[in-house]
Parts: C-alpha cells; sequence; structure tokens
C-alpha cells in the first residue's frame, strides 16, 4: 500500500494528530490495519470495532493491540450484542474524529447527543451516507468519502466489480460464461459490477429505478427490465442497491432452479430472508457459504454468505491496492478535519477537490506514472490560474 505509506512517513514526522482522539468502525483486515497504524504514526489515539462480524480477522486485531498500542473491540463471527458492545465501548471513549462503513458509530454517538463538540466523521458507503441524511441535527460535520472522485472510481467501480465476483466464484465455482447475470443497482458500484460480468462473458441484465442510470445502462449495452421480468431470466442475481428488500418473495417464486442469490450491499436486508425462508420447504448448507432454500416443485436457490456482503463474507474484500487509495484518503480526511479545529459547519458534505487531488496525484506517483501540466496561457484561458500551482517547463 505505497500511497498510504507516503502519508504514514510524512505524519510521523509532522504529527498532525497529536493527542486527537479517534474512533473507527471499519472491516478489520489487514488494510485496515495499514490504515490505523497511519493514524497512530500521525499521533492520534486510535480505537477500532468490526463494521462486518464476518470479514474481522482476529490475528489482525491482536496484531494492533499487541504491537502498535491500538484498542480494539471485535472478534469474528460476534452476534448483534457484542457488536452493540463494543460500539457502545467506543462512544464511551469520547472519540473527536470517527471513521465508519455503515453508520453505525456516528448514528450512535449523535442518539445519545455524543456529536457535539466533535471535530468530525466520515463515512464511506452509499448506505451510511442516506442514514445520515435523514438524520435530523447532526450536531457536527461529516465528510461524505463515498462521494469523493477517487472512491466512487477505485473502490466502487474497480474494488467492489472485481471483489464481488471473486467472493461469488470462490462460493460456487461457477462457469460465468453463458450465464444471465442479473444486476440490481446500477450506480458505481453496480456499473463495475455490469463490467467485469460482461467480460466473463456472461448475457447481463440491469434492473433500476432511477431512469437515467437506466437509460445509461441500456446504452452502454446492458439489457434493462423490472426485476420482476428479469427474475424469470437470471442465473445470478446481485443486489448493489444501498435498499432494502430488492429481492422478495414475487421474484423468489419467479426465479429459475438453481438461480444463485448474492448481495453486494452493505447490509444484509437487500434481500429479503425471511421472505425466502417462509416459501421454502427445506434448507440446508450444500457448501461452505451456500445455503441452498428448496422450494419444492424441484426448484431450488441457492443463497451465498447469508446475504452479507458477498466480497467480504466470501472473499478477502478489495485488493489492498484498492484499499490503498481509500484509505489515504480517509488518512488525509482525518488529517483535514483535525486541523479543522472545530470551525467546520455541522452536517453531511464533500470531501475537498484538493483531498481528492491529492491521492490520485500520489497514487500515480506509485505506479510510476507523469502527466501534463497546463501553460500558464492555458491556465488564464480556462480561467483556473493559481500563483502557486505547478507550471508547466
Amino acid at each position: 500500500m505505497p500511497v498510504l505509506r507516503s502519508i504514514r512517513e510524512r505524519f510521523a514526522v509532522e504529527r498532525p494528530l497529536d493527542g486527537v482522539r479517534v474512533a473507527a468502525c471499519l472491516h478489520v483486515t489487514g488494510e485496515t490495519a495499514n490504515l490505523v497504524r497511519t493514524l497512530i504514526a500521525g499521533g492520534a489515539e486510535t480505537a477500532l470495532c468490526a463494521a462486518n462480524p464476518l470479514s474481522t480477522r482476529d490475528d489482525v486485531a491482536a496484531a494492533l493491540v499487541e504491537r502498535h498500542g491500538a484498542v480494539v473491540q471485535a472478534r469474528r463471527g460476534e452476534g448483534p450484542d457484542a457488536y452493540a458492545d463494543h460500539i457502545g465501548a467506543l462512544v464511551k471513549s469520547r472519540p473527536q474524529i470517527t471513521l465508519d462503513d455503515g453508520a453505525d458509530l456516528i448514528s450512535t454517538l449523535h442518539a445519545v447527543g455524543a456529536d457535539a463538540g466533535m471535530l468530525g466523521s466520515m463515512e464511506e458507503t452509499t448506505t451510511g451516507l442516506v442514514r445520515l441524511r435523514s438524520l435530523d441535527g447532526l450536531a457536527c460535520p461529516v465528510l461524505a468519502v463515498n462521494d469523493a472522485r477517487t472512491e466512487r472510481t477505485i473502490n466502487d467501480r474497480f474494488g467492489t466489480g472485481q471483489s464481488a465476483f471473486d467472493g461469488i466464484l470462490r462460493a460456487t465455482n461457477l462457469l460465468l460464461s453463458g450465464r444471465t447475470v442479473v444486476v440490481l443497482g446500477y450506480g458505481w458500484t453496480g456499473k463495475g459490477i455490469a463490467l467485469r460480468a460482461r467480460g466473463a462473458g456472461a448475457e447481463v441484465i440491469v434492473c433500476e429505478v432511477d431512469p437515467l442510470r437506466a437509460l445509461e445502462a441500456r446504452m452502454e449495452g446492458f439489457g434493462v427490465m423490472p426485476a420482476l421480468i428479469a427474475a424469470e431470466r437470471g442465473d445470478v442475481f446481485i443486489t448493489v442497491t444501498g435498499g432494502r428488500d430488492v429481492l422478495r418473495a414475487e421474484h423468489f417464486e419467479r426465479m429459475k432452479d438453481g438461480a444463485v442469490l448474492a448481495n453486494a450491499g452493505h447490509f444484509d436486508v437487500e434481500i429479503d430472508l425471511a421472505g425466502l425462508r417462509a416459501l421454502a420447504v427445506e434448507v440446508r448448507d450444500v457448501l461452505p457459504l451456500v445455503e441452498q432454500y428448496d422450494l419444492g416443485g424441484d426448484r431450488r436457490l441457492n443463497l451465498l454468505a447469508r446475504g452479507r456482503v458477498v466480497n467480504l463474507a466470501a472473499a478477502e474484500g478489495h485488493p489492498a491496492e484498492v484499499m490503498d487509495v481509500s484509505f489515504a484518503l480517509q488518512a488525509l480526511c482525518v488529517e483535514y478535519l483535525a486541523r479543522s479545529e472545530g470551525k467546520l459547519p455541522p452536517g453531511v458534505q464533500p470531501v475537498p477537490d484538493a483531498i481528492d487531488d491529492e491521492v490520485a496525484r500520489l497514487k500515480l506517483a506509485s505506479l510510476g506514472v507523469h502527466i501534463d501540466v497546463l501553460s500558464d496561457e492555458q491556465r488564464a484561458y480556462l480561467g483556473i490560474w493559481a500563483p502557486d500551482a505547478p507550471v508547466e517547463g
């Protein structure tokens, strides 16, 4: 993770986070450990809990505590009560800055009024931002990391686009070529998944509720139709909407024998699990990550990873190169909030363009890629001249 490493090296010298209490509710993986190490190098007192119990690596959690002095409240496979207790422990630490993956931590802080006086927070999922924008009276600024340009491009489109299929193929060993893949949701993540499915030789159908996204999918050559019609045609269904009950009983009743159901959205609510269980006459594990629901009449549906986010529950999540960019963005946002000294307005707001640009610049540098710069004349023509901007010699 060379981009994050370069930031960590600078942080170790400048110590921009000295004494700042940082709490993070993220996936406890090796990539996240590098973000935590970067925050600690910058001087932050850092605590971590798990955003998903099935993605937690216990060895990583132990190493962060034993070798780097972080406070970690996470255990692989923890139940709902332990999950709530771990978030509660981070709330009691009175963090000044939080990092969230699903908004559970900042929502809990807000519910008890502990977001007042915070320097700020960050949220890196679409689902989390939907939750936060619906809250009344957020008392601190929340940077919408999920909406940043680098996050949308690298994490959502290329990261999930690849890792979702990594999870599906590990769990099932299916051949995608010649099959029909139904992608429910055509945001940045859905676009990446559809692109990878087509590249693997699958026929791709997109289901959307947004007319512009549906039009975009059609203009890019994908089939577009209502989910009830697609239900009869699909072999593999992938939900990635951020909403709930995207696939329901009426869809399950139309699906062909052997259809595979996978969720690449953040929470396990996109596939109506209660509705699926109600239709089944028998449920059995046919593979370690595949539950088969026998609907009677020689029709069986295969649910992957209990409906949890498939790229993490059934695989390793995003490649480290993807998380390098995502966590570099988060590290620079933590620094930005710390330097703001509480002067930013409350509520959800965008990541500054300068941070996006810096992350992209660092990533290009790590790849050994050089790009052109504008001349003085070009800047003047475009109206973006700045005294400290680089000038091509």
